[in-house]
């Protein structure tokens, strides 16, 4: 019995106490989400881009959407690998597209429409159509009914082949004097928002300093750091962070020290084949590794700065944690999420489409929004690249590693997917919007309208209301 369901019989006299603990359990879960991402594993991106010197476009279609997408990924993964229902992953992804593609740019467009912003057409088919083609590789998929490793792999490569495009344009295009079209999603990962991230700055510069703001606040202060400061902790304590406004050499040498014993309590709780004999090694050999890691980052370090030299060790070790971290909660979340199907009737690809898909993606409409409102034309472009270039990302990625993980675990067989028409309707309605940009935009000089917002948003509000409908059973088709 997964946890959120055993907490609800064990309430069982007041029912709904226990919804309600699992709805703040959602929330709580959905902000350490989000503030994980937006703390840790942004940050550790960005820095990565920076060390290894990548080119604006290579960072821009790989590490930066990385970590815009992290939720996506990992909630797709986790559904397919961990959870014995994939439909909550596959449509957390697809749900995120559709929100993302239909609703995000159907409010932006309406919101910038009296300012006569144009976007670049070449870069919008591109787009556009790259997101059409890994649409009909998932209706293929779910035609055929099974995916062999190598398809999955090969659905995957999609996206080092959108990579190629565009540099190949980008190329192309810096030999012009200007650029009308900003590299896809070169400043994405400086604009994004992920959920409730921008709500927590971690309490302050620099780790144990936090400790010190309690003197400060007042009675409603005190009490909100008392709350959230187990959420923070753990985190704070495993995650290793080099960032000038939050570097502490104490929380530097515990995440040194506990990030190993974190790694092997999760491998020896994920294993299956574990004995005891082998469950004593690895932890015996992570606390080994810990008190080596902690001696060198005490050794090495200063109080005052974080380190200049050897950084890439640092912030891979951020850049992981933060994945592990990322990991854990996910898979309570999709678990919390399948439990809820099963105590309301409501089928957890329902939810996944919805809560998970707005929870993950709710960020991307405050950040692009505020982006088109405040950017000009530029910042309009960004937005509208973002709205499509992310969540081709996701799809791709995403569904494309849970796919091979999900058929490497059935090799030499292939993972079997089961043939859900709600696929069809979900993709169908997608391409719907799709198609509806690719042909209002070019008609309209690549004028961003309300003509197109409202008639994304009419597609979006119809599907949504389709998929309800037939959720509560009002509709049987």
């Amino acid at each position: 019995m997964r946890p959120p369901l055993a907490l609800v019989v064990a309430v069982t006299n007041t029912p709904v106490l226990g919804y309600v603990v699992l709805l703040l359990w959602l929330v709580v879960l959905f902000y350490v989400l989000g503030n994980t991402t937006a703390e840790y594993f942004c940050p550790s991106v960005e820095g990565l881009s920076r060390v290894l010197k990548l080119s604006p476009t290579i960072a821009g279609t790989t590490l930066l959407p990385l970590g815009n997408g992290a939720n996506d990924v990992f909630s797709s993964i986790i559904s397919f690998t961990r959870s014995s229902d994939g439909d909550v992953g596959l449509n957390s992804v697809l749900g995120g597209a559709f929100f993302i593609s239909c609703f995000v740019v159907g409010i932006v467009s309406i919101s910038v429409s009296s300012r006569g912003i144009k976007v670049d057409e070449s870069s919008f088919i591109r787009d556009v159509l790259f997101f059409l083609f890994t649409l009909c590789c998932l209706l293929v998929i779910n035609v055929v009914g099974e995916v062999k490793v190598w398809f999955a792999l090969c659905f995957v490569s999609i996206y080092f082949l959108y990579i190629a495009v565009v540099s190949i344009m980008q190329l192309y295009y810096s030999k012009d004097e200007r650029v009308v079209n900003p590299p896809i999603i070169d400043e994405l990962g400086e604009t994004r928002i992920p959920l409730l991230g921008f709500i927590d700055e971690e309490k302050g510069k620099g780790g144990f300093q936090v400790l010190d703001q309690k003197s400060k606040m007042g009675l409603q202060g005190l009490v909100l750091y008392i709350i959230e400061l187990p959420l923070y902790l753990p985190r704070r304590l495993t995650i290793p962070v080099v960032s000038e406004e939050k570097w502490s050499k104490p929380f530097a040498i515990a995440s040194s020290t506990l990030a190993p014993i974190l790694l092997a309590t999760l491998w020896n709780t994920q294993g299956q084949n574990n004995n005891f004999k082998t469950s004593l090694v690895i932890y015996l050999s992570a606390i080994f590794l810990g008190i080596i890691l902690g001696i060198l980052a005490l050794i090495f370090t200063k109080s005052s700065t974080p380190p200049t030299r050897f950084l890439l060790p640092w912030l891979a070790g951020c850049f992981l944690m933060s994945i592990i971290w990322t990991y854990i909660i996910v898979e309570e979340l999709v678990s919390l999420l399948v439990a809820f199907g099963n105590i309301l009737g409501i089928s957890p690809s329902i939810l996944g489409l919805t809560v998970l898909a707005w929870g993950n993606s709710v960020g991307d409409l405050i950040s692009n929004l505020a982006m088109a409102l405040k950017g000009g034309a530029d910042g309009a472009q960004v937005a509208m690249s973002g709205c499509y270039a992310g969540p081709l990302f996701n799809t791709l990625v995403g569904l494309g590693l849970s796919l091979v993980f999900a058929a490497w675990k059935e090799y030499p067989s292939g993972y079997v997917i089961s043939g859900n028409s709600d696929l069809y309707e979900t993709v169908g309605f997608l391409m719907m919007g799709l198609l509806w940009a690719l042909v209002i935009l070019p008609k309209r000089n690549m004028e961003i309208d309300k003509f197109l917002g409202v008639g994304l948003l009419a597609i979006y509000f119809c599907f949504l209301s389709l998929r309800l409908v037939k959720g509560v059973g009002l509709l049987k088709l």
